[in-house]
């Protein structure tokens, strides 16, 4: 199930090369704002080093979410992004039926890393701060305080949002194939009747259609 199959090129900017080079120019950008330009080669190769790791790791998390899902890791970006937006339907039933084991997996590690997840961003953002207080460097301090405060502030509000609108668009996907998500499918869904789905098209978290 490729993206190109389904009509679809995928964007440039979900290509592994341009999550790196974000990656690469978000990291260089805070070093230089926090450290100077005297360091510059040390920051550059830290980041490059930092900026394929993450890309490593996105990649990583894409093609296990495609397998889980049943569909090519270069449409997982766009999935995530018409969740994001609750935008327009996907038309193909096969990929009306990804969408919701999608949806599933993200509610599911949402709800397992929770616990865990904000408490160590906090630790880390807000700790990192007070080493540099502690160093005497008190501009960096209040940077740093700042600069995490905003963003798990962001964080919060994006994860509600997330949460809310994955409920949206599982309930219009439910809606219009009539609960069309039973039990594990890697391929197209079973059939589909004036564009809506018919036959089982599965869960990737092994959870009953109404469950949640």
């Amino acid at each position: 199930m490729g993206s190109q199959g389904h009509g679809q090129v995928q964007r440039w900017q979900d290509r592994w090369w341009a999550v790196g080079l974000l990656v690469l120019v978000v990291w260089v950008g805070i070093r230089l704002a926090f450290d100077g330009w005297s360091g510059w080669p040390g920051i550059l190769v830290g980041g490059l080093v930092y900026a394929g790791f993450m890309t490593w790791l996105v990649m990583r998390r894409r093609r296990r979410d495609a397998r889980a899902v049943g569909t090519d890791a270069a449409r997982v970006p766009e999935l995530e992004r018409r969740i994001a937006r609750n935008g327009e339907l996907p038309e193909d039933p096969a990929e009306q039926a990804a969408m919701i084991r999608l949806i599933r997996r993200r509610e599911e590690k949402l709800r397992r890393n929770r616990w865990w997840a904000f408490p160590l961003l906090a630790l880390l953002f807000f700790g990192i701060p007070v080493l540099w207080f502690a160093s005497g460097n008190v501009g960096a301090g209040l940077w740093g305080l700042a600069f995490g405060a905003a963003f798990l502030g962001w964080m919060v509000w994006f994860n509600r949002r997330f949460v809310r609108r994955m409920a949206g668009m599982r309930q219009r996907i439910e809606g219009v194939g009539g609960g069309v998500v039973t039990g594990p499918v890697a391929g197209p869904a079973a059939g589909s009747v004036n564009g809506s789905v018919t036959g089982p098209a599965g869960g990737a978290e092994g959870f009953a259609p109404r469950a949640r």
